[in-house]
């Protein structure tokens, strides 16, 4: 007997708790936001997936999600709109830091030791980045950059945070009563698990476990060029971290700002973890910040080249707030202009990461940003159910913060005291962990012959240093007692 072969009828799906279709009034949400297509393969998925998927899909807050679709592809389709001329940065601006005194420097100083031990300072930590690119899947302020103690980026800054407090207490009439700065350590859902570890197995570096908050930054879904959601699997939505401009909107949602006002806290310093000379908590930064009353302020270094691929501060339109330009948006005639009257580049004053605000103006940035929903668009692969697909991913960026600030003032740093990141794997031209290495060596060896000491060394000097560990000093002060007339192998680790 001839079998009969039946032809474009699958069996039923199981059936679950959802039943063949799903959930009647999230469908029609989704189609409300043209995003049913998330179900496209419900009929093939197995109870369980059938869950996964719905709690994935409820875990959106869609209408927040559809707002910033709508408002980040619109405004791209505004992009041929004239934005307000880019002007360069005022002169009046900027402390540069050939025109800074001796007594402005001891001045601000001692103002932002004065704040810091009255707890006036709160320590923000963009971390959610992994080492990707360094070769290492951990998160990225866990590397250890190769310096003579091993210390890990995370180290060297609780370290510095622990100079700072003491050096705070010992400016009151109570040296003895330190005052801790608490630090907030934002991650992402990659670096979350691994950083929390990575400090408890430490015991916090010296810090009081309860003088540090972790917190993650938000996801977004990936979306495709008109908008629909990207499934990374059929129960899945393909999502994203939200960009290190998501540190407002997560201070927000998890209720941190409450927490600092309830802390007495009245300033924010807030800072990228990949720097390996960043100065946390910078009191003379604090001093020079409060002293000028302004909203916010970040710290800059000068253009070493006008080719060099980094973002500068502009101003948008005559008299209008400063804002970040990436390079990728300047023109060749915009990148090397010259001002006829200083000799620099017209738009010298590179962003770094290394920013301080108000308190108050962090709550008012964070609604108005959440209030715009403008999101910068990134063109990336995206895992999907189709292999890597080209998709969008939307982030907002630290900087984007600036444009609504009724004040700002840049405060510029020397970058071989200031600046040292760490991007790319030994190996590459720039920003490795070597060449970070070698910047802080260098500094500190400065540091110890300034304080009277001598160094002796096996490699040639411009190769190696002494490492001075931030439990000794901060910037170089208090090392005469140390160093004075006594000589050091480089490379070590001085540490008293």
């Amino acid at each position: 007997m001839k079998e009969e072969m039946v032809v474009g009828l699958s069996a039923p799906g199981p059936v679950g708790r959802w039943g063949a279709a799903p959930p009647q009034a999230l469908l029609e949400r989704m189609k409300d936001y043209d995003q049913e297509g998330a179900f496209a393969l419900w009929d093939d998925l197995s109870p369980e997936d059938r869950e996964l998927l719905v709690r994935d899909i409820e875990s959106i807050d869609l209408s927040r999600i559809d707002r910033i679709i709508r408002r980040s592809l619109g405004s791209q389709g505004e992009r041929g709109m004239p934005l307000p001329a880019v002007e360069p940065v005022p002169e009046s601006s900027v402390s540069k830091v050939e025109d800074r005194s001796p007594e402005d420097k001891e001045r601000w100083w001692k103002k932002g030791l004065k704040a810091i031990s009255e707890g006036k300072l709160a320590v923000v930590l963009l971390a959610g980045g992994q080492g990707t690119r360094l070769g290492s899947s951990d998160p990225k302020g866990c590397f250890n950059i190769g310096l003579p103690s091993g210390k890990s980026l995370f180290q060297l800054q609780a370290e510095r945070i622990l100079c700072v407090q003491k050096l705070a207490a010992q400016s009151t009439e109570n040296p003895s009563n330190t005052v801790p700065i608490h630090w907030y350590i934002m991650t992402s859902p990659f670096t979350d698990a691994a950083t929390r570890k990575f400090f408890e197995t430490r015991r916090y570096f010296g810090l009081d476990a309860d003088q540090v908050t972790f917190f993650q930054q938000g996801t977004l879904p990936c979306i495709s060029a008109d908008g629909r959601f990207i499934m990374e699997t059929p129960y899945t939505v393909a999502k994203a971290p939200d960009g290190n401009g998501g540190v407002y909107a997560a201070l927000k949602s998890k209720k941190l700002m409450e927490d600092m006002t309830a802390r007495g806290v009245k300033y924010v310093d807030c800072y990228g973890v990949d720097n390996a000379l960043v100065r946390v908590a910078d009191p003379t930064f604090l001093g020079y910040f409060i002293d000028k009353g302004v909203s916010s302020a970040a710290k800059v270094v000068r253009k070493a080249y006008p080719q060099e691929n980094v973002g500068v501060f502009v101003q948008r339109g005559r008299g209008g707030p400063l804002s970040v330009v990436e390079y990728s948006e300047m023109d060749a005639a915009m990148t090397t202009e010259i001002n006829q009257s200083t000799g620099r580049l017209r738009y010298c004053w590179s962003n770094i990461c290394l920013h301080m605000f108000t308190l108050d103006f962090l709550n008012q940035v964070a609604n108005s940003l959440e209030k715009d929903s403008v999101y910068h668009l990134a063109e990336k692969k995206i895992p999907s159910i189709h292999g890597y697909t080209t998709g969008l991913k939307l982030e907002q960026f630290i900087f984007d913060a600036f444009t609504y600030s009724p004040s700002t003032a840049l405060f510029e740093v020397m970058r071989e005291e200031e600046f040292a990141p760490v991007k790319n794997a030994n190996g590459a031209t720039y920003d490795t962990p070597d060449s970070a290495k070698l910047m802080l060596l260098r500094l500190h060896s400065r540091w110890v012959v300034a304080a009277g000491g001598f160094l002796t060394h096996s490699v040639p000097l411009y190769m190696t240093g002494v490492e001075v560990s931030p439990l000794s000093s901060y910037a170089g002060e208090n090392l005469e007692a140390i160093c004075r007339g006594r000589t050091f192998h480089a490379p070590s680790e001085i540490s008293f």
